[in-house]
Formats: C-alpha cells, sequence, structure tokens
C-alpha cells in the first residue's frame, strides 16, 4: 500500500527573514519620524516706523526758591518787651506792629530834652535883645568894639544851642518811637524768637535778633547751568539759533516735587557773571508770580529751560532701546524680515519717545514688542504696532 505524499505548507526560511528586517526597517523608520520636533514658524514681533516731528529741546535742571526779600528784624533800642503784637507765621503788612518795649525810660528822655530845648530857646530871646541894644549902642559910639563882639557871639552861642537841644529832642522821640518795633516789609513773618519779658539790646548790627520776614509774591527760583550746557548755549547765540548764552529774558518751565509735568512757568531776569571755579557751573534766576503763596524759601524745582532751536527729529519709544555692552541699540527688522541690531546716538526726550541723532532712518522698522523673541540675524514674523494715544499726548512734554 503506498502512502500519499503530503506536500508542506511552511515557507522558505530566506523569505521569513527577508520579511522580518523589512518591517524592523520600517518600524525605525517610523519611529524616527515619529520623534522628529515639528517646524516651528518665525517669532513674531511687533514693529512701529519712527515718529517725524518739529521738536524743541528742553534742558533740566534742579533749582531751590527764594525770597526776593529777606529781613532781619532786631530792635534798634535796647529795653525789656512788652508785648509781642503778633502770630507765628502770619502774613503781616508794611508798618504792621510786631513787638513793643518799654517806652517809659525813653519818654522820659524826651521831656528831659524838651525841657533843655524850652531853657536853650529862652536863652536864645536873651540874646537876641541884647544884641538889639548892642546894635544900637555901637551906632553912637556908646559901647566899645569888644562888648559888642561879646553879644554877638553870645547870640551865635545860644543859637547853636538851641539847634543842638532840638537835635537832642528829635533823637530822644525817634528813641521813643523805635520802641514800637513795626514789619519793614511785607511778606510772612517767622516765628518769635524772643518773649515778652525779656531783655534786648539794640542799635546797630550786634542788636537782639526779633525775627524775620521773607517776601513771598513773587519769589525767584536760583538753579545752576552746567558748563558743558552753557558752551552749547554759547554755540547756539553764536549761530542766531539762540536769544543769549545765559538765557537772560527767556521763558522757563518748572515742575514741582512730585509733578512728571511742568505747572508753573517764570522768566530769567539774571545770570551770574562768571561760573563758579569749584563746581564749573553758571548760577541763574528765574522770577516766578506767587500770588497763592504756594511756593516757600527752601523749596525745590525742577527747571526746564530751551536747550536746542526747534528742529527734525526722529523719535522712537524709549522703551525699545536697549543696552549691547557699552553701546545704545535698537533692534530693526530688514527687508528680508531679518532682525538686524543698529547703534544708535541718542538725542533728548520728549515724554515716552527718545530723539534720536544718528543710527536710523525713517523708513526702518523699529521693534518696539517682542524682543525677547528676537534674535540678531533670525528671521522673524512682523506686525505693524499702532503709536499709542496717550504716548502721543505726551510728546509735549520734554526732559
Amino acid at each position: 500500500m503506498t502512502i500519499p505524499e503530503h506536500r508542506s505548507n511552511r515557507l522558505p526560511i530566506s523569505f521569513c527573514l527577508y520579511t522580518a528586517a523589512v518591517l524592523v526597517i520600517f518600524s525605525v523608520l517610523v519611529g524616527c519620524k515619529s520623534d522628529a520636533p515639528p517646524r516651528q514658524p518665525p517669532p513674531t514681533v511687533f514693529v512701529s516706523q519712527p515718529l517725524e516731528r518739529e521738536v524743541t529741546g528742553w534742558d533740566s535742571f534742579t533749582g531751590r526758591f527764594e525770597a526776593v526779600d529777606t529781613v532781619e528784624v532786631r530792635s534798634r533800642v535796647a529795653g525789656y518787651i512788652d508785648r509781642v503784637a503778633f502770630h507765628d507765621g502770619d502774613f503781616v503788612h508794611k508798618g504792621d506792629l510786631l513787638f513793643v518795649i518799654d517806652p517809659r525810660p525813653y519818654q522820659a528822655v524826651v521831656d528831659q530834652a524838651r525841657g533843655r530845648l524850652d531853657e536853650a530857646r529862652s536863652q536864645l530871646q536873651l540874646a537876641n535883645l541884647n544884641l538889639a541894644r548892642a546894635d544900637t549902642l555901637i551906632a553912637s559910639g556908646t559901647i566899645a568894639t569888644s562888648l559888642y563882639d561879646q553879644r554877638k557871639q553870645a547870640h551865635a552861642a545860644a543859637l547853636a544851642g538851641t539847634t543842638t537841644a532840638a537835635g537832642s529832642l528829635e533823637r530822644a522821640r525817634l528813641d521813643l518811637e523805635f520802641t514800637r518795633v513795626v514789619a519793614p516789609m511785607s511778606g510772612r513773618i517767622s516765628r518769635k524768637l524772643v518773649s515778652a519779658g525779656n531783655l534786648v539790646a539794640g542799635g546797630d548790627a550786634s542788636g537782639t535778633l526779633l525775627t524775620t520776614i521773607v517776601s513771598v509774591d513773587p519769589i525767584d527760583l536760583y538753579f545752576d547751568i552746567d558748563e558743558e550746557s552753557y558752551l552749547r548755549y554759547a554755540q547756539l547765540t553764536a549761530e542766531g539759533k539762540r536769544h543769549s548764552a545765559g538765557n537772560a529774558g527767556s521763558e522757563v518751565r518748572i515742575a514741582l516735587p512730585g509733578q512728571t509735568e511742568s505747572s508753573l512757568t517764570g522768566e530769567i531776569d539774571f545770570t551770574e557773571n562768571r561760573l563758579d571755579r569749584s563746581t564749573g557751573t553758571l548760577r541763574g534766576r528765574a522770577r516766578v508770580a506767587n500770588p497763592n503763596h504756594l511756593l516757600n524759601p527752601g523749596q525745590f524745582a525742577r527747571v526746564e529751560l530751551i536747550g536746542d532751536a526747534a528742529h527734525h527729529a526722529l523719535l522712537v519709544p524709549d522703551s525699545a532701546i536697549t543696552t549691547d555692552a557699552t553701546r545704545r541699540v535698537l533692534d530693526v527688522v530688514g527687508r528680508d524680515d531679518r532682525v538686524a541690531v543698529r547703534p544708535i546716538t541718542m538725542g533728548k526726550l520728549f515724554g515716552q519717545f527718545r530723539e534720536i541723532t544718528a543710527g536710523l532712518q525713517p523708513g526702518d522698522r523699529v521693534i518696539v514688542a517682542g524682543l525677547l523673541r528676537a534674535q540678531a540675524g533670525e528671521k522673524v514674523t512682523p506686525k505693524l504696532q499702532p503709536t499709542d494715544p496717550a504716548a502721543l499726548a505726551s510728546l509735549g512734554s520734554t526732559r
């Protein structure tokens, strides 16, 4: 009996090995493709073109207010103070009573001087009579010439005595008047430095200081201009772009502590005739109206005066300027949308914008937001950012 031959269903070993290798390679390729990161698009940055404006540069200096007039009130006569006739810090007017010094000793001196004047006048009257008789007798030759001369001399002495007595009385009256110490000018008075009942000295510069008075309207603002600014002003004056190097007659803007914008104006009425050798600065003074007595001597303020003539300027947001090592730079987007670092020269600050005097062109696209995502030489996606209206409004302010 013949056993039928069974056909094998197994694949050849070589085919199986080939198939396995293909599957391994495919899985590796698929795994590599899944692990590769997706390609990122260029980062987005916001850009704006420089503003072109006609601007006038202002320089800023620190100043201090001082009173136009200051008076130290001292007594002209010595004595005990009877009364203080004002309250500390009052606003007083010229002629107001401030202190009363005991007048009784000076009234007694006035009475004595008046008595001496009456006595001198009586002697003068007798001398007039004697001289009149002598004039009659000398004409008739009844008296000697020497006696006549004595009568004339006695008359002259009596006349001089009357003048002396009158002067003594006037001085005594002045001393009595000086026992009432009055305000020599209008202004704000300080506190009393001597109370009632104290003895004060008077009559000269070493007299007792009673109080002080300062004028308040107008008020002066003193400030110092640095030598570099002064030389720049002189150059502009030589070029006919400025009235004077010392700014005499120029308007100034004034900002008080805590204010970001100027709130007052004044006019420069004085500049020193030479620079201070120790500081290299020129002292200037502006006079400011102070009708509400808001300003007080000793108060600080920021003074702004014109530093440059009106000129065309390119302005960029001050926040867009960065520092590259020792340089000030701007990041700009070129025509190929790649970032370039542009060294610049800065000018003055106008509100929130900075003037760029060199290194920038009017059509440049300046990166104003997204600076951290912008790397020099890399491609970016620029988007135009409109200028903030509030920032534009600040262009009226300069520092």
